[in-house]
């Protein structure tokens, strides 16, 4: 699954354990309420896992591409210099969704 399609869902499921909880302790079902505790709580920390995965990916493409571009460019290898230009960008947009 990709950490779009997770965020998604993980959102998702908080907001379902949410309404849960609520309409639980509303009509005094401590079953449900506890229920949509329990879901929010797993949602939000699958979200929280999700974004430090896809932090830390970030950074491993955005040194990769560093160094891709330096060797490129001290080898006077272009292609090489652009892929790393193309990991640092990945990198970036990897750490920023």
């Amino acid at each position: 699954m990709s950490n779009i399609t997770e965020k998604v869902t993980n959102t998702v499921n908080s907001y379902i354990g949410g309404a849960k909880q609520t309409v639980g302790e509303t009509i005094g079902n401590t079953n449900l309420a506890a229920s949509g505790v329990q879901q929010k709580a797993q949602a939000d920390a699958a979200t929280e896992a999700a974004t430090a995965k896809a932090h830390s990916e970030g950074l491993g493409h955005k040194a990769q591409g560093g160094v891709q571009q330096n060797v490129g460019s001290l080898t006077g290898n272009t292609s090489m210099e652009a892929r790393g230009h193309a990991n640092e960008a990945r990198g970036d947009i990897q750490r920023n969704v």
